[in-house]
């Protein structure tokens, strides 16, 4: 048992005592992407269900949701103790997701609480993993998070498997309303495998760590996060990069909308259609965490990363431009969120891990919610523009592609600054 368990250690990059710690994060990623992607293709019906022609207004919602919370969760961040921020948070998640499931029980036709549940997901999406990988890049070092990170993304698109395929064989019995009373079951969950994680550290303490300085605030004011962005560099590249992956991803995501509105009519059927895309995409995210994602970013650092997916996307708008075929855009979408969670995402998190605390915290969660939906809000009514200005798919298709080589440019520089912060030479 021993022989086979120092087998697993170093198929899996582990350290020895890093297995409870890597087990703690695994099930927090499991249960909240489980959770939410179980809900996601019933975000996606109810967006469709207002109309794609509608979708740019959802977006708009969702970024101006965001900015509303940016100061409430700063005020969090800096009063509360940093054990405590995501547990509390994801508690009052939990409490929202039973109130949208008595709503929908109530009526299941509402166009409105619809709406409002569009929004709110789209607002939960980012805060809730923002805040657990803001929590990660703190419990782990830089050096951990390179062989690391991989594997706990390995956990998310587990759940993110598991979440579609449970949606798509409970929605029919248990009803929309009963998915999210399950979610916030899973939620729950998630805090007790984050306390656990908070306790392993605790006894297994980083250099330079204390219990003194774990329990205390991290201090500052609500607004700190974007002024951090705006006068550091670093952050702002970061930022730049998040904004451009949030434009490439809606330039995808109306078309997608568009092709199963058009293809299918009935709200459970979408539901289907919409899980079935997203086991595809986590069965082949998984497959690169586990075996790839850590080993390339220990050889060749984090910037390959950031890089390879972006340039795919490149030749993926170009390519659709030149044959728009249905099944080419089902390839490079499916591309796009595979990479993403599986190179894009670990290595974005990595960057994290060589700042300060309020940066890990509130800078992070600036960028990943108001930059993200930021981008996601002008991009969606740039398409939208396109779309009524002229019925040329191929155009949306090459500005894509122009958007997608800067993506990739900035992720370059990025990991070049990252390696260089990470050896002390500075920002």
């Amino acid at each position: 048992m021993g022989r086979w368990r120092q087998r697993l250690a170093r198929w899996l990059n582990l350290a020895p005592g890093e297995g409870p710690g890597v087990l703690g994060a695994l099930t927090l990623f499991y249960l909240l992407f489980t959770g939410y992607f179980m809900l996601r293709p019933v975000r996606e019906t109810m967006g469709v269900a207002g109309g794609i022609d509608n979708l740019q207004w959802l977006f708009t919602g969702t970024f101006i949701a965001t900015l509303a919370c940016l100061p409430l969760f700063g005020w969090l961040v800096s009063k509360v103790r940093r054990r405590r921020i995501l547990p509390w948070t994801y508690a009052f998640f939990a409490s929202n997701l039973v109130l949208f499931a008595v709503l929908l029980q109530r009526d299941p036709e509402g166009l409105w609480q619809a709406r409002a549940f569009y929004i709110w997901l789209s607002v939960f999406n980012l805060l809730a993993i923002s805040l657990a990988w803001s929590v990660l890049a703190d419990v782990f070092s830089s050096e951990q998070s390179k062989r690391l990170f991989g594997l706990f993304a390995a956990g998310a698109s587990l759940g993110g498997l598991s979440g579609p395929m449970l949606g798509t064989l409970l929605v029919a019995p248990l009803g929309h309303a009963g998915l999210l009373v399950l979610a916030a079951l899973l939620l729950l969950g998630s805090i007790l495998a984050v306390l656990y994680l908070q306790r392993w550290r605790a006894q297994h303490p980083l250099p330079g760590d204390s219990e003194q300085a774990a329990c205390r605030p991290v201090g500052g004011n609500p607004w700190a996060g974007a002024s951090a962005v705006l006068r550091t560099p670093y952050l702002l590249g970061i930022a730049v990069f998040v904004l451009l992956l949030a434009s490439v991803s809606t330039f995808l995501y109306f078309e997608q909308a568009r092709l199963v509105s058009e293809t299918f009519t009935d709200r459970t059927r979408q539901t289907q259609v919409f899980g079935l895309i997203d086991t595809v995409v986590q069965t082949l995210a998984i497959l690169t965490q586990v075996f790839f994602t850590g080993r390339l970013a220990r050889r060749l650092g984090v910037g390959v990363l950031l890089v390879g997916v972006p340039l795919a996307m490149a030749v993926g708008f170009v390519w659709l431009a030149l044959a728009p075929t249905f099944a080419l855009f089902v390839a490079v979408m499916v591309l796009r969120r595979a990479g993403e969670y599986a190179l894009v995402r670990p290595g974005r998190e990595m960057l994290f891990t060589v700042l300060p605390n309020e940066a890990k915290y509130k800078a992070k969660n600036f960028i990943d919610t108001v930059v993200y939906r930021g981008g996601d809000a002008l991009s969606g009514w740039l398409k939208r523009a396109l779309d009524v200005l002229g019925e040329h798919p191929q155009l949306a298709m090459l500005i894509g592609g122009v958007l997608a080589v800067a993506w990739g440019a900035t992720g370059h520089w990025l990991g070049r600054r990252q390696r260089g912060l990470e050896r002390g030479n500075g920002c």
